[in-house]
């Protein structure tokens, strides 16, 4: 007989919930039963809605994780169950499955923990006209799916794989499509660019676009086990890295994503990574967007440099940048996030060529913006640094940090006002001149200098970003931060 189960019931009791980038949690937790059981209620959810009919075609993609094929496999048996059509695109980035899916008008799936350890993983749901959003995440949750009978066993392992077709390798051709159409032939000619591969899935479609727009392309870094490079808290080894291919190799530029492919890391020849929100204005600038979208925690450089007649701030998370683009006025409406994920609402035209719209977080686009942008300008990607006002961000985080602990801790801090800020914060940073509670807590002292504080939607972790008028002191503003926040752990 089938189990008939309560998605919500399950998120509580295996800890696998949506966070601010899909369904996450422990691999271990992440069985065949689990993620067939969320796959399902997704189609449920959409077919509540009218777009997941007997035979409709869904797409699925993953990352490089140990644990992503049986989950694929788990994804693909619901999708057969459920009466559609399963279509594997094998390992690619999320945006490029995602692109597939608009492009087609089919609903999709990336399984993927983006750019966290691989003793965790995820599954990002699309509808066929794009990202879930917050009103979704809660119609899954409300779903009762059935689970069939002997489907898996004891441990909630699938007992029988094999609904998972060979991979077709169309969607990374749309992806990488998708850029030679827009960017000019040989716009890249005479620029030797490094690609720093890891186990991101992104470096195929990098290799082949880059390539193919001219550039002298010089692989470094491949790895068979998977890396956890995070562009938003960019770990010393992968500074390293750049810093020491730039002596030994040499390049103009080098490039690189998280594991699945939707944010980038952009550096200069001397191997320095740029900050995602900076590479986001550049790439804004590049496609002379005029309203974007970028979350309260990004570089308020944005405002400072002028170029933008509207700008929005959003809570952190693609889904409320999404929200914020939809609902902005604009011919060509933009967002990025401050990992450096770009996101178009529009349809960008360009000297006769088009862009189309892809709102959801992409790598690829935003270094080719950036050296599009360089080009432009005369510049190399060090100087354009030059074109905008001097505020310098830097972020990490507390690993291991209880969700609920950092909750608490900043609550308290928000409901006691800059006096109790103060009282934690002031003989390292000074006065409080004001206090933004859109998401975490984000306080601007009276030097101009910004502390954010907000725990990690989709990890155990506490987030510290912060803001200043050099580099050195933005990241001695985050590390005396850490080093604050870390004594409430008692």
């Amino acid at each position: 007989m089938d189990a008939h189960l309560s998605i919500a019931d399950l998120m509580d009791s295996s800890g696998v919930g949506f966070g601010t980038s899909g369904a996450r949690g422990l691999a271990t937790a992440m069985t065949g039963r689990v993620c067939y059981a969320y796959t399902a209620a997704f189609l449920a959810h959409l077919r509540a809605r009218g777009e997941a009919a007997p035979g409709t075609r869904v797409a699925l993609a993953g990352d490089l994780r140990p644990s992503t094929p049986r989950i694929l496999e788990a994804c693909a048996s619901a999708i057969a169950d459920a009466g559609c059509t399963p279509v594997h695109c094998g390992t690619i980035p999320t945006p490029a499955v995602a692109n597939y899916g608009l492009r087609e008008g089919v609903p999709s799936l990336m399984v993927t923990g983006s750019h966290i350890p691989d003793d965790r993983n995820g599954i990002k749901f699309y509808r066929a006209s794009g990202e879930i959003l917050k009103d979704d995440e809660a119609g899954i949750r409300a779903q009762r799916v059935a689970v069939p009978a002997g489907r898996f066993d004891d441990d909630g392992a699938l007992r029988a794989p094999g609904a998972l077709p060979p991979a077709s390798d169309a969607a990374h051709r749309a992806y990488v499509r998708r850029y030679l159409d827009f960017f000019p032939a040989g716009c890249l000619a005479g620029r030797r660019v490094a690609l720093y591969e890891h186990s991101t899935v992104a470096r195929e479609a990098f290799a082949a676009v880059l390539a193919a727009l001219g550039a002298e392309v010089v692989p470094l870094g491949r790895s068979d086990r998977f890396v956890p490079v995070d562009t938003e808290a960019i770990r010393p080894e992968d500074v390293a890295l750049a810093g020491h291919w730039a002596r030994e190799v040499g390049f103009d530029a080098i490039v690189s994503a998280d594991g699945d492919g939707d944010r980038p890391l952009v550096g200069d020849a001397q191997g320095r990574w740029l900050r995602g929100d900076v590479a986001g204005i550049h790439a804004a600038r590049y496609l002379d967007a005029d309203a974007v979208v970028t979350p309260v925690s990004s570089n308020t450089a944005l405002e400072k440099c002028g170029w933008f007649p509207t700008i929005v701030r959003t809570r952190i998370g693609s889904p409320y940048v999404i929200a914020g683009m939809q609902a902005a006025a604009g011919r060509r409406v933009v967002g990025y996030e401050a990992n450096g994920g770009f996101l178009t609402q529009s349809d960008i035209a360009r000297d006769g060529r088009t862009l189309p719209a892809l709102p959801t977080r992409d790598a690829v686009v935003v270094a080719l913006a950036v050296l599009g942008l360089a080009s432009q300008e005369g510049l190399t990607v060090a100087g354009l640094a030059g074109l905008l006002p001097p505020r310098y961000t830097a972020s990490d985080r507390l690993k291991d940090f209880p969700t609920a602990l950092s909750t608490a801790r900043l609550t308290a801090l928000q409901a006691g006002g800059a006096p109790a800020i103060e009282e934690v914060f002031a003989a390292d940073f000074g006065r409080v001149a004001s206090i933004d509670a859109t998401d975490g807590l984000r306080i601007t002292f009276a030097s101009g200098e910004i502390a954010h504080l907000r725990a990690s939607g989709n990890a155990p972790e506490l987030r510290c970003y912060a803001e200043a008028g050099s580099a050195d002191r933005a990241e001695a503003v985050t590390r005396r931060c850490l080093a604050i926040l870390d004594t409430w752990r008692g």
